[in-house]
């Protein structure tokens, strides 16, 4: 933009640029709005030149992130302007300024289209060009016929064209619906014989966005790609400036690429042996140079063709010169060459039958294992776990547990998952089976899921000349010092069922194996005493005649644990303790497990349910879990019925998913933990739907009309008990639940007033909220801490909108790592004025207790308030006009806590209502006024008037007036509320306790209330 010319916009930027501080940065800003908003009252004045270069002043206020909430008329009536200086700025403007729903931009829609059909091309690019940024449905019904006529005109040069064809796509991706596209299949044919590569590119993406909803359609365009790969791969008439690094054209390449892969399979023997030529061409001319813009770009169009011969399902020796060509790249120095190596030999090995190719590689795929990039190596394991078999497994599954010593934490348990079931599909014996599983346990304990371990008792179960190696092996780790709980677990309970058949050997009769297991009772934790108390009643039991001495300490660990707070190690001990003394009737009662059923492994049903993870299977499922979210989480209420008063199905409530899971009453796993000493099975039922009782508190009454009484709302902002009172909810049957620590009401009403703090807290996480507000959008983070060097799993957080909000939080981690931070962004837009609260239902696990949380969130009616300080001159005028009911509402308010005037005109100021002092010609009154925002009303002026009575502080006369009147009612009722319950966060907010510190602090930086900052580019 040549801005010289201007020489007080020059001067404007020179002052922002010399600002010491945020502060004169500010004042320098407001002054110059003033400034403009003075000069814009008056605007028949204003010559071209002077509105131009106010209107650039305001985008450079924009550009800083100030809130310019004027001039928008200004900017758009521009676009009308017959000179380019004028009409350019009028387009770039309104552009920035504008999103596609604002209602100026309708004003807009005959001069843009009058631009675009006319002959100057100037105008037409720039048209073009703002057509596809704001990309809006009126844009998209009104303009869409006249770009696509651009689009296939002889008559207009290609840089219109290109535009064109880019605009068309910005507006068939967002409203695929409105761009009518039946019949462009000829169309699309003709414009890939275009011979200008800038416009055959635009038009390849339109039809990579065609063809990815209706392949069908386009079948014609099928030849003419491969034709337009045919001349780029023999760079037949390819342009200089099309020419990057002695590649014709890399990203023209790549989509004509990406849009084959669309289309199923290519019939014609002609044309696909020409696509394989030039896939050949391809995969035999590039190689690994030293520029690292010619790698990047020649590696773009190899691993497209890759991806393509994949698709295809090329011929085996083809297929043979891909794997080849990518074991050289996993073994080039370059990290991103060697990751998209890994990931497409995964890919390859999915599609098509080259293991034994990919098999050569392997030493160098099991160095990949050592690389430093734990992003390398998550793929090297991926790779080497879908290329095992039974004649590479033993190689396979060693390099694997090797590696577990010194993998980070964050890969131990994917990768103890993976090692078990290698060894359990490919093992050459079972003995070499045992020997793995309880080498991951021994090495990886806190990774290793019960799943692993209850696999490994099925099989030795199962196999009676299993069993005695299995007791030895497991007798000889109880030695070792100190040994993980789970291996304390399978031990016992492998020595309780098959210890029996050891006792011919030394250091292995019943007194000793009871020795050396009791020795380890203090070191585990509650769950697991059970086990260990089976497997005593089982010794016992296979002790015949029994040995009183033994029997005598058994005894009395029996009797201590008869007494213990928990109920499963109670009843077993109470129950041992009466079955032990039948005598030898005890060997009936409490027999060997009978073998377990055939079936499928509960660990392969685990890899069948979460298959490899690619890159970009990784993206879909992130895209999917999105959508879900979204679709399930965000149900806003359209259309409210005659009175005001949403239906009852349209409250914005959602329907929970039960957190219950389902329980495979197959796995050994269920018979284990709850009937570990005998014969019978016990059947699990899932816990009860613990989220199912939030439906009712959270059925809220919509905003009464005018006609209709005042209600108390059982879920407003400074209520919500009902929400308050299930605060935490701990998951199933737990001793100890998880206790919150602070008030969690009062970090709330905290967070009405501030925008950063801390809304949560318990000893195992604190979540942390940074807010923005501008006009009726908020964008919310929230600041997930895990505050414990163990990771939170099961991490669940839905957002409960009521009907006024609509509301989009960003996927949310399943699992938080130890001292760990994540951030969720919480996007939330204001429909319409009530006063009712969003709930966060967060939940998670750490070790064996669960908690449920149900929070409301600071997204309250204030913050969607603006301040406001209006004169006499401006008050009178607005308050006569609202006359009466429905848009002026009265009310005597009793019970009010008694406040100095002067104390009641902070907490009304704190609150984002402005006091006027001495409006109002009695002393004894406050007059404050604001303006609310929501998508209904837009900017909505409210004016408020308090009536004091010095003699009795405790009641007063309220007057609330705005032009909406539901709007007057819910802030009457706000302010009432206010007035009469004045939380906590009025008086003296809270100082939120700060969390210990972790790797990022929970505690985030106090924002500065009118500065949006990087919020205006999301919102806009």
């Amino acid at each position: 933009m040549a801005l010289s010319g201007m020489r007080g916009l020059s001067v404007f930027i020179s002052d922002i640029r010399n600002c010491q501080n945020k502060e004169q940065e500010r004042l320098r800003v407001d002054k110059e709005l003033g400034n403009i908003r003075t000069r814009f009252k008056n605007e028949k004045g204003l010559t071209p030149y002077e509105k131009k270069k106010y209107v650039w002043k305001m985008l450079y206020i924009h550009m800083l992130g100030y809130d310019v909430d004027f001039g928008h008329m200004e900017a758009v009536s521009l676009i009308s302007a017959p000179k380019y200086p004028e009409k350019q700025v009028g387009y770039i403007v309104t552009s920035c300024l504008l999103n596609e729903n604002h209602d100026f931009l309708r004003l807009a829609i005959n001069t843009v289209r009058n631009d675009i059909i006319g002959r100057n091309e100037t105008f037409q690019c720039l048209a073009l060009t703002m057509v596809g940024n704001i990309g809006g449905r009126e844009f998209a019904e009104s303009l869409a016929p006249d770009v696509q006529k651009l689009l296939i005109s002889s008559s207009c040069r290609p840089l219109v064209r290109k535009k064109a064809a880019l605009c068309l796509l910005r507006l068939y991706r967002k409203n695929p619906d409105v761009v009518n596209v039946d019949g462009w299949a000829d169309r699309m044919a003709q414009l890939m014989d275009e011979r200008d590569l800038g416009v055959l590119t635009s038009s390849m993406s339109l039809l990579v966005a065609l063809v990815s909803n209706n392949h069908e359609a386009y079948w014609s365009c099928l030849p003419k790609c491969v034709k337009v790969l045919e001349r780029l791969a023999r760079n037949q008439d390819v342009p200089q400036e099309y020419t990057y690094y002695g590649i014709p054209s890399p990203w023209l390449q790549v989509k004509t690429m990406r849009a084959l892969q669309y289309f199923p399979t290519i019939e014609d023997p002609n044309t696909r042996r020409s696509l394989f030529e030039v896939l050949q061409r391809i995969l035999m001319g590039t190689d690994v140079v030293k520029n690292v813009n010619k790698n990047n770009a020649s590696h773009a169009v190899l691993f497209e063709a890759l991806a393509l011969v994949m698709h295809l399902d090329a011929e085996k020796e083809m297929m043979s010169q891909c794997v080849a060509l990518l074991g050289k790249f996993i073994a080039v120095r370059e990290p991103n060459i060697r990751y998209l190596g890994l990931e497409n030999m995964t890919r390859m090995l999915m599609v098509t039958d080259v293991q034994d190719i990919i098999k050569r590689h392997q030493a160098q795929i099991i160095t990949s294992l050592k690389d430093p990039d734990i992003s390398i190596r998550r793929r090297a394991l991926d790779l080497l776990y879908g290329m095992c078999d039974v004649s590479n497994a033993k190689d396979i599954v060693e390099e694997l547990l090797q590696y577990l010593s010194t993998a980070e934490f964050a890969m131990r348990e994917e990768l103890s998952l993976k090692a078990a079931i290698l060894a359990e599909k490919f093992a050459p014996d079972l003995s070499w089976y045992v020997d793995v599983i309880l080498q991951l346990i021994d090495k990886a304990g806190d990774f290793v899921s019960d799943d692993i371990w209850f696999r490994v008792v099925q099989f030795v179960t199962n196999n009676e000349d299993l069993q005695p190696y299995a007791a030895s092996k497991a007798r000889e780790y109880l030695d070792k010092p100190a040994i993980h709980e789970t291996m304390v677990k399978v031990s016992a309970y492998i020595l309780g069922e098959f210890g029996h058949l050891l006792a011919r050997r030394p250091g292995c009769g019943p007194k000793e194996l009871f020795g050396i297991i009791h020795e380890k009772l203090p070191s585990i934790s509650t769950s697991s005493i059970p086990i260990l108390l089976s497997t005593y009643a089982k010794i016992l039991m296979h002790t015949q005649p029994p040995d009183p001495e033994l029997q005598s300490q058994i005894w009395t660990i029996f009797n201590k644990y008869g007494s213990c707070i928990d109920v499963e190690i109670q009843q077993r001990a109470v129950e041992y303790l009466t079955l032990s003394s039948k005598g030898a009737a005890l060997m009936d009662i409490l027999a060997e497990m009978p073998k377990f059923p055939e079936r499928q492994s509960a660990l392969i049903k685990k890899a069948e349910d979460t298959e490899i993870d690619t890159a970009e299977q990784s993206a879909i499922k992130l895209r999917a879990q999105q959508q879900a979210q979204t679709s399930n989480a965000l149900v806003v209420t359209d259309q409210p019925t005659s009175n005001g008063i949403p239906p009852a199905n349209q409250l914005g409530l959602v329907k929970m998913p039960s957190i219950s899971s389902t329980v495979d009453h197959d796995s050994a796993g269920q018979e284990l933990s709850l009937e570990n000493g005998t014969s019978s099975k016990v059947d699990s039922q899932p816990p009860a739907d613990l989220l199912s009782d939030l439906l009712g508190p959270l059925a809220i009454e919509g905003p009464p009309s005018s006609s209709v009484q005042s209600q108390p709302n059982t879920n407003s902002v400074l209520e919500g008990a009902a929400v308050e009172a299930t605060a935490i909810v701990p998951a199933g049957e737990q001793a100890n639940s998880v206790q919150p620590i602070g008030n969690i009401a009062e970090r709330f009403h905290a967070l009405c007033l501030k925008d950063s703090g801390v809304l949560y807290e318990d000893p195992y996480i604190q979540i942390g909220i940074k807010a923005e507000w501008r006009a009726h959008h908020g964008r919310l983070v929230l600041f997930l801490g895990n505050k414990n060097t163990s990771s939170l799993a099961s991490v669940q957080a839905i957002i409960l909108p009521p009907s006024h909000l609509k509301t989009e939080l960003s996927l949310v981690p399943e699992t938080i790592p130890p001292r760990a931070q994540v951030q969720c962004p919480l996007e939330v837009i204001n429909l319409h004025p009530s006063r009712d609260v969003a709930v966060l239902d967060f939940s998670y696990k750490f070790g064996n207790d669960m908690a449920n949380v149900k929070l409301r969130l600071p997204a309250v009616l204030n913050k969607f308030l603006q301040p406001l300080s209006v004169s006499a001159e401006e008050f009178f005028p607005q308050w006569r006009s609202l006359s009466g009911p429905p848009l002026k509402l009265q009310e005597v308010v009793r019970g009010v806590k008694p406040l100095p005037l002067l104390e009641m005109a902070n907490l009304f100021n704190s609150y984002r209502l402005t006091i006027s002092p001495g409006l109002d010609p009695n002393p004894n009154n406050l007059v404050a006024s604001t303006t609310f925002y929501s998508e209904s009303t837009r900017a909505m002026l409210c004016l408020i008037r308090i009536e004091t009575d010095p003699a009795d502080r405790t009641q007063l006369r309220m007057t609330v007036a705005s032009g909406d009147p539901t709007l007057s009612f819910e802030l009457k009722e706000f302010i009432k509320e206010l007035l009469v319950s004045l939380p906590p966060a009025t008086r003296a907010p809270t100082q939120a306790s700060p969390m210990p510190p972790v790797a990022q602090p929970v505690s985030v930086p106090t924002v500065e209330s009118n500065d949006p900052g990087a919020m205006l580019a999301a919102l806009l």
